[in-house]
């Protein structure tokens, strides 16, 4: 017990003075107090070494750990020739070139040479690079003696932090940028704005798969914040390379429904058209992208013509719905109905004209959300002998 306390007091005194010293007498002449102090706490016991077992345990488990990493690289060397040398070869079999012979290329001769019916497509015959279907594996940690490398490794996640620190480190770049514009008097963005309209974040997995380690809810959406807040700022075009690299983009696909193609005006602005209808209002709006947010109904204002909150809600909810906000501008004509009818409407044709920016799993996903049916409810007519369409004539005795 004595010596485990004498080694505890050493251990904060030298914290305490940052002295480290390499024999007595050189400790006795940066600090006699402190010399004194050990020399007194370790008097009494004389400390014990680490057991030998401990020391070749923790190397018997970093020596594991460095194996399966180097089976593991061996591995997936390995497979990577054996799917070259057969990339190759079906390339031959296909009659085309073996240097230009793409993935998608071998997935279509696949297709061909194994027709299968299976519906579940994971159970079909395929033929893909070793890294698309071997989970990877982190690198060494650790060095021969146990100390990790990363300074963040005992956070747990380490590659996770280090993503952040990153990302956190190209924010101060483009707030940088900023600044030094508006010392030179510059006070107008001169960056074109950062066009990330037909493309959305990557999701969890895929982030988890980026930095090979599992990242829970909470930390995708603060990844994400991070990412929102560079685009926010005004030379958020300056670190677009970065940016892209944790986006996917979205094509929109031809379903059942004729999907409106995207168009581009004289300018070279794409937009979309839609139209809508619920009760008796009528609706064409046209969404423009690479806009600010803003809203115009009839000529109007959106504040002015929807004075209703929850008028305006049913407006914004499909751009809310996609994430969107602030990235399009609207154009909205109505007529016919009330107000109510009218922002019913127009949410509908605001619906379809977003599905040209879209994939086809996003429309799907607004389709079960209820954006791409039309509300078929009407005012119910007045029964005779009723007080309305349900109402009932008060009931009297007498």
């Amino acid at each position: 017990m004595a010596a485990c306390m004498g080694r505890q007091l050493l251990r904060r005194l030298r914290q305490k003075y940052h002295v480290f010293p390499t024999d007595k007498a050189h400790a006795a002449l940066l600090c006699p107090s402190i010399h004194h102090a050990c020399r007194a706490a370790s008097s009494a016991t004389p400390p014990k070494e680490e057991p030998q077992e401990a020391t070749d345990l923790m190397s018997a488990m970093i020596a594991a750990a460095q194996d399966r990493r180097t089976a593991f690289d061996a591995l997936i060397q390995r497979q990577q020739e054996e799917y070259e040398r057969g990339r190759r070869h079906l390339a031959n079999m296909m009659g085309e070139d073996p240097e230009t012979f793409t993935q998608d290329d071998v997935n279509r001769s696949i297709r061909y040479l194994f027709p299968s019916g299976l519906f579940e497509k994971r159970a079909r015959p395929l033929m893909q690079p070793p890294t698309d279907y071997y989970p990877p594996q982190k690198a060494a940690q650790f060095a021969s003696d146990g100390r990790p490398f990363d300074t963040l490794f005992y956070t747990g996640k380490p590659n996770y932090y280090n993503l952040m620190h990153e990302t956190h480190t190209e924010l101060n770049k483009v707030i940088e940028i900023e600044n030094s514009c508006i010392t030179k008097g510059i006070l107008k963005p001169t960056a074109e704005k950062l066009d990330l309209v037909r493309s959305q974040w990557i999701d969890k997995k895929a982030v988890g798969s980026m930095i090979v380690e599992e990242i829970s809810d909470s930390d995708y959406n603060k990844f994400t914040l991070l990412l929102e807040r560079i685009l926010q700022q005004p030379y958020a075009k300056e670190v677009e390379d970065y940016i892209l690299k944790f986006r996917e983009e979205l094509v929109a696909v031809l379903s059942r429904e004729v999907i409106e193609p995207i168009q581009f005006d004289e300018t070279g602005r794409a937009f979309a058209k839609g139209h809508g209808t619920r009760k008796e209002a009528e609706a064409n709006v046209i969404v423009r992208d690479q806009g600010n947010g803003q809203v115009t109904v009839n000529g109007h204002s959106f504040l002015d013509y929807f004075s209703v909150v929850q008028h305006r809600i049913q407006v914004m909810f499909p751009f809310h719905f996609l994430g969107m906000l602030n990235r399009f501008d609207l154009d909205c004509t109505v007529r016919g109905g009330g107000k109510s009818g009218q922002s019913g409407a127009v949410r509908l044709a605001t619906a379809r004209a977003l599905r040209s920016f879209v994939d086809e799993s996003t429309v799907e996903k607004m389709r079960q959300a209820g954006l791409l049916t039309r509300d078929p409810r009407v005012k119910e007519r007045k029964k005779p002998g009723q007080a309305g369409a349900r109402k009932k004539f008060t009931w009297k005795k007498r």
